[in-house]
């Protein structure tokens, strides 16, 4: 299947889920990321506001905030590539340009993922054999990642089926170390 007729097919399903599953679903992602030795070590910690079908992230990024992370969220920026900000708080975002909050904070630049512990990404789908994640097709998180160090956890949230085989990979497609689903953390063998 192509990207685009998966995205679809993805989205489709997502807008299927009920609100209760949806909310399950973001809970045990969030308890299991909370329970992961190697996040609650992460001192800095890049995630994203979570929007529409996504699995939320508002209430784990709380969680991180309040256990003494920082937490830096991504800024959009017209040229394609994402800036960070710090998050302090719920009172520190503002909707930005394109509709998603985002913290009104001192802009960090684009190279400010590279110093993140632990990154959190969104994705519609990631392969289970090559760690390629399927974004919406803007391309601001495969240039964000291009940035990040090679033993920094790269973590993208799904919901249950979306860890499957076979997305398709471009070559600036890129790959995810770690798959958090609600039955848990799947770590990904990479090509």
């Amino acid at each position: 299947m192509d990207k685009l007729n998966l995205r679809r097919r993805i989205l489709r399903d997502r807008s299927e889920l009920d609100e209760r599953t949806q909310r399950a679903s973001s809970a045990a992602i969030r308890e299991t990321l909370l329970d992961q030795p190697w996040v609650q070590m992460a001192g800095l910690v890049a995630c994203y506001w979570s929007i529409g079908t996504e699995p939320a992230t508002h209430g784990l990024i709380l969680a991180l905030w309040k256990h003494g992370a920082t937490v830096m969220l991504p800024v959009q920026r017209p040229d394609g590539e994402l800036d960070w900000a710090v998050y302090d708080g719920p009172d520190s975002l503002a909707p930005g340009p394109y509709g998603v909050m985002e913290p009104v904070d001192v802009r960090r630049g684009v190279d400010a993922i590279r110093t993140a512990a632990l990154v959190l990404v969104p994705a519609l789908a990631v392969d289970r054999v090559t760690g390629v994640r399927l974004g919406r097709g803007g391309g601001f998180y495969d240039r964000a990642l291009t940035r990040v160090g090679p033993n920094v956890p790269t973590v993208a949230l799904l919901h249950e089926g979306e860890l499957i085989e076979g997305v398709p990979a471009e070559p600036h497609d890129q790959h995810v170390r770690f798959a958090a689903l609600p039955s848990g953390i799947v770590r990904l063998l990479q090509v």
